[in-house]
């Protein structure tokens, strides 16, 4: 499978990726665990169908020490006894972040009110950024389909 653009070789999309990439790393650098972080990326590729996003994310997270055990539960997360309160609150944040599109009212009060119990305002804005950008990458790797399955941990800097 060939993608349909050449994002890493063209020019534009470079200038682009540059830009979301310093919008990436200001957000992983907030305070929210770096293990969460993986999770949310993953729990939102998967959803999109990401294959290049959920590839990357998960090689990320196994290579900094995440189990396979977790890696294989978190799109079952709900009922896996495997992930802490506060990931399953930025878990369920991700979801409904990622499928506003299916809920006319968008994130609940609900699990906006759990995430709030264990994040705080900055790392909020960083969880809610980080949905965001991840969602970008996913949109812009499954509209050229990127294939998946090569990536190494550390290949992008």
């Amino acid at each position: 499978m060939d993608a349909r653009l050449n994002i890493f070789g063209n020019a534009l999309a470079g200038k682009f990726m540059k830009h979301i990439n310093s919008a990436g790393k200001v957000v992983s650098d907030a305070g929210v665990p770096h293990a969460t972080q993986e999770l949310v990326k993953i729990r939102a590729s998967q959803i999109n169908g990401c294959g290049f996003c959920t590839d990357m994310h998960t090689k990320d997270a196994a290579h900094a020490g995440e189990t396979a055990q977790r890696l294989n539960l978190i799109a079952a997360w709900r009922e896996a006894k495997v992930f802490t309160d506060a990931e399953r609150a930025a878990l369920e944040l991700a979801e409904q972040g990622t499928r506003i599109a299916d809920a006319a009212g968008g994130v609940s009060d609900e699990a906006w009110a759990n995430a709030a119990k264990h994040y705080d305002e900055d790392q909020l804005v960083a969880l809610v950024a980080l949905i965001a950008v991840i969602n970008a990458y996913n949109r812009l790797n499954v509209i050229v389909q990127q294939p998946a399955g090569d990536y190494q941990p550390g290949m992008f800097g």
